[in-house]
C-alpha cells in the first residue's frame, strides 16, 4: 500500500479533483488507479486569499508496480505498512474478575481490552447510565438541583461525555488508531479516522457510549451503577478486596486486580487513598475562564473571505508572559455553549460543549493560566484539591449563591470595571450568569495574567480581544491536580495488583490519551507477573 500526502486543492475540489492529484503524484493514468482511502485532511489557511484542502490518501497496488513507483522515489509518495493492534495474549488469570472503577474513557477501554480477551471485569460507576445522566444534567441547567452522583463529571462515560468529543491529542502510540476504529464500530463519524481535528461531538457521544456499553455486557462484563469506591482491603502489600458504597449499602467485592480509573474530579477518592497512605503527588494543572465570541467572526478571522463554505474555526492560543506565567486557550468548542460542570454542592464550575453540527452562535474556550504546586498553599498532595474548591466556592458565592456563574464583558475586565449586562454577545451558560466582576473568583495573579495575555492573544487571532467577548468563571477542572503513583509496571509501587490510569490518576490529557492508558493498564494486568 502507498501513502501519497500533502495533495493540495481548493477547498471545493471533487472527488475527481483528488484522484487526478493522487494519479499524478503517481505517475499513472487516472483510470488505473482503484479506491483511494483518506488518511488525513487539514485546511491551509495561510494564504487567506487562497485556502487549501491538504489531503493525504492511500492506494493499494500490485506489489511489483508499488515496488517500481517508490524506485522512481516521487515526492511526497511512501510505503505504507499498517499494523492493526492485536491485544496481548493474556498470561495471568485471576482467581476473581478484575474491577474497574470508572466508566470514563481510561475506564471503558481498559473494560473492552480485557473482555475482548476473554477476561471481563465488573465496572463500577459512582453515576448512572448515560441516558439517566442526560436528564440529570439537563434539569440542573433549567434551573433545577445538582446531583452529586449524576453531573457533567460523574456517571456513564466520564466528563468528556458533556464536551466536544474532541479525540486530539500530543500522544503518539500506536492504539489511537484502535481507539478511533472502536468508536467508529460502535457509531462514530467516520471523518475521526482522518480529519487533523477529530471530534464527535456529545450528542452523538451518548450513543456511541451506550453500544460501547452493550458490547461490554455481551462480552460478560458485569456494570454495577451508582457503586462509589470507599475503601482499599490489602494483606502484606497485596490487594484482596475493595468496599463501595451503594443507594442499599455498603457492598465488599473480593479482587486481587483493580483497574482504577477515577476521573479528575473524583476528590473522595483521592481522600480515601491519602487516608490510606498511597503515594500521591501534588500535580500542576491549570485554572481560569471560558471566552465566548461570534462564531462567525473567528472562522472569518480564521479563514478570510472563504470561511462561509468551510466549517466552523476553531483555535489554539499561548502565550508566556514575563512573569514566568504561561496562558493558553484550551477545550475550544466551535458553535458550542459554556456549561454548568459542578459536581458538589457550592461550586461553580464552567466547561465548554459542542454538538457534532457545531451550529451554535457563539465559539467558547478555556483562557487558563498555568498554575503549580508552588501556588497551591500546601505541601501535602491534596492542596491542589483544597486550591480548586476554594475557588470554585468563590465562584458560587459571587454568582449569588444559586449555580449562576460570575461574568464579565473583556472591555469591563481590562478596564477592571463590574459589567452590568451583555453587549452583542449573548452568554451561552445555563442556568444563567451573574454580571458584575471576577476580581474576587480567582487569585491576583492569575487575574493579571489573563488580562496581559488577552491583548497579546489577539495579534494571534484578530477580534480575541473583542470588546463584547463575555468571560465566565471559574474553570478548575482543566486536569487532576493529583498524580497516584505508579511504578513500570502501571501498579502502585504500595499495593500490587492496584493500577492506577487515566486523567484522574494524572496520566491522560483527553478522552484518547485517555483511553489509550486505559488499554495500556489492562495489558499490563493481562501480562501481570
Amino acid at each position: 500500500m502507498l501513502l501519497i500526502q500533502n495533495l493540495s486543492l481548493p477547498i471545493d475540489a471533487s472527488r475527481q479533483k483528488l484522484r487526478s492529484a493522487a494519479a499524478q503524484a503517481l505517475r499513472l493514468p487516472e483510470r488505473s488507479l482503484p479506491e483511494l482511502t483518506i488518511r488525513r485532511q487539514s485546511i491551509d489557511a495561510r494564504n487567506k486569499a487562497s485556502v487549501k484542502c491538504i489531503t493525504s490518501v492511500s492506494v493499494s497496488l500490485d506489489p511489483d508496480q508499488e515496488r517500481a513507483i517508490l524506485k522512481r522515489a516521487p515526492k511526497g509518495v511512501s510505503l505504507l505498512e499498517e499494523v492493526p493492534y492485536r491485544s496481548p495474549e493474556p498470561t495471568y488469570r485471576p482467581a476473581h474478575p478484575p474491577v474497574v472503577v470508572g466508566m470514563g474513557p481510561a475506564g471503558l477501554f481498559a473494560a473492552l481490552t480485557l473482555a475482548r480477551a476473554g477476561v471481563p471485569p465488573i465496572l463500577l460507576e459512582r453515576g448512572r447510565p448515560v441516558e439517566e445522566r442526560t436528564r440529570n444534567v439537563a434539569a440542573f441547567w433549567d434551573g433545577g438541583p445538582l446531583d452529586p452522583c449524576s453531573n457533567v463529571q460523574f456517571g456513564e462515560g466520564g466528563a468528556g461525555t458533556f464536551s466536544d468529543g474532541k479525540l486530539t491529542t500530543g500522544i503518539h502510540d500506536p492504539r489511537i488508531r484502535h481507539v478511533l476504529e472502536t468508536f467508529v464500530a460502535h457509531g462514530a463519524p467516520e471523518d475521526i479516522l482522518w480529519s487533523q481535528k477529530p471530534h464527535i461531538g456529545t450528542d452523538v457521544l451518548r450513543s456511541v457510549i451506550r453500544s460501547m456499553r452493550e458490547e461490554l455486557l455481551t462480552l460478560g462484563a458485569e456494570i454495577r451503577f451508582e457503586h462509589t469506591l470507599s475503601a482499599l482491603e490489602s494483606k502484606g502489600g497485596v490487594l484482596t478486596g475493595i468496599r463501595a458504597d451503594t443507594p442499599t449499602g455498603p457492598v465488599r467485592i473480593l479482587c486481587s486486580d483493580l483497574i482504577l480509573a477515577p476521573g479528575h474530579s473524583a476528590r473522595d477518592t483521592f481522600q480515601m487513598l491519602a487516608e490510606a497512605e498511597l503515594p500521591l503527588e501534588q500535580k500542576p494543572f491549570a485554572i481560569g475562564v471560558r471566552i465566548e465570541h461570534w462564531q462567525d467572526a473567528v472562522s472569518a478571522a480564521q479563514f478570510g473571505p472563504a470561511w462561509e463554505k468551510l466549517p466552523p474555526a476553531d483555535y489554539k492560543l499561548a502565550c508566556h508572559l514575563p512573569s514566568g506565567r504561561s496562558v493558553f486557550t484550551f477545550c475550544v468548542c466551535p458553535g458550542g455553549q459554556v456549561v454548568a460542570a459542578a459536581s458538589g454542592p457550592g461550586q461553580v464550575v464552567t466547561n465548554g460543549m459542542s454538538l457534532r453540527a457545531r451550529d451554535g452562535s457563539n465559539i467558547n474556550g478555556g483562557l487558563l493560566v498555568g498554575v503549580n504546586p508552588a501556588d497551591f498553599g500546601g505541601t501535602d498532595p491534596l492542596a491542589g484539591v483544597r486550591f480548586q474548591e476554594r475557588w470554585e466556592h468563590a465562584a458560587f458565592a459571587a454568582g449569588g449563591a444559586s449555580y449562576r456563574a460570575p461574568a464579565q464583558r473583556s472591555r469591563d475586565f481590562l478596564a477592571r470595571k463590574a459589567s452590568s449586562g451583555p453587549g452583542s454577545i449573548l452568554p451561552t451558560y445555563r442556568p444563567g450568569v451573574a454580571w458584575g466582576t471576577l476580581d474576587r473568583v480567582l487569585p491576583d495573579y492569575v487575574l493579571t495574567s489573563l488580562a496581559e495575555s488577552i491583548p497579546l492573544l489577539d495579534r494571534k487571532l484578530h477580534g480575541f480581544a473583542a470588546p463584547d467577548a463575555v468571560l465566565t468563571g471559574v474553570e478548575t477542572r482543566s486536569s487532576s491536580p493529583v498524580r497516584i503513583l505508579r511504578d513500570s509496571t502501571y501498579q502502585s509501587p504500595a499495593l500490587r495488583g492496584l493500577f492506577p490510569c487515566g486523567e484522574g490518576a494524572g496520566y491522560a490529557g483527553g478522552i484518547t490519551s485517555a483511553a489509550v492508558d486505559g488499554i495500556r493498564s489492562a495489558e499490563a494486568l493481562l501480562c501481570r507477573a
